[in-house]
């Protein structure tokens, strides 16, 4: 069918089978991302919970990539740039606010590449309509040449239109399906953000309540 349909009805077939495919490469290489990002976040998390200073996490996790490292970059960062300010309530709000938008940067990210399972999604289904909308023409065109309404001339032609609505579903059902799994497991993975982010605020919070938390020089006595 596909080799006896008209150039534009090939066409589309070829698209929504690339877009298929695409679907497929995406949900592979976003499920690994999202596993190892998890795990990290996990451990990170089993970690952090054991310290008691802020300094000492810091120093745990210098060799360390991802979203709880950059969490503790920000914080001693916000500690030092206040080291002068003796308002230590407007600390803690400033050192939130860096987390909460690390958080959302990271959920950003791992956002990225799940637009276009939508975009096959919803527009798949219409592509394929429009391959069967323009081979039913096709078809009607060749009935009129042949002037016969013999359904062994007519049936071949809708039988290839038909093929693009069947290869669109094809392509979008997954995809739905795909962007609703990364929408769920990307929800839980910025819950484990959040966790982490509430776990170094909480370390802030001690070392200012310690009386050590702006005064970056006393912060490595205070992590011994």
């Amino acid at each position: 069918m596909f080799a006896s349909a008209d150039i534009v009805v090939q066409a589309v077939i070829v698209g929504l089978a690339f877009a298929s495919v695409v679907t497929w490469t995406v949900w592979l290489a976003k499920s690994l991302e999202l596993v190892v990002a998890r795990r990290r976040v996990r451990a990170a998390l089993a970690a952090i919970a054991d310290e008691r200073w802020l300094a000492a996490a810091a120093e745990r996790f210098a060799a360390r990539r991802g979203a709880v490292a950059a969490f503790l970059v920000a914080a001693q960062q916000e500690l030092r740039l206040s080291a002068d300010v003796a308002e230590r309530a407007g600390i803690k709000d400033r050192v939130a606010s860096r987390l909460a938008r690390l958080e959302a940067a990271a959920a950003r990210d791992m956002n990225r590449g799940t637009g276009v399972l939508a975009t096959i999604g919803s527009t798949a289904p219409f592509v394929g309509l429009f391959g069967t909308v323009w081979g039913i023409m096709n078809s009607f065109i060749g009935i009129s040449k042949a002037q016969t309404t013999n359904l062994a001339v007519v049936a071949p032609g809708i039988a290839e239109a038909l093929l693009a609505t069947a290869i669109g579903l094809f392509a979008a059902i997954p995809a739905v399906i795909v962007y609703n799994q990364f929408a769920r497991s990307i929800g839980g993975y910025r819950g484990l953000l959040g966790d982490a982010s509430a776990e170094v605020l909480r370390l802030v919070s001690r070392d200012l309540d310690r009386g050590v938390g702006p005064v970056v020089q006393e912060l490595p006595r205070a992590a011994e």
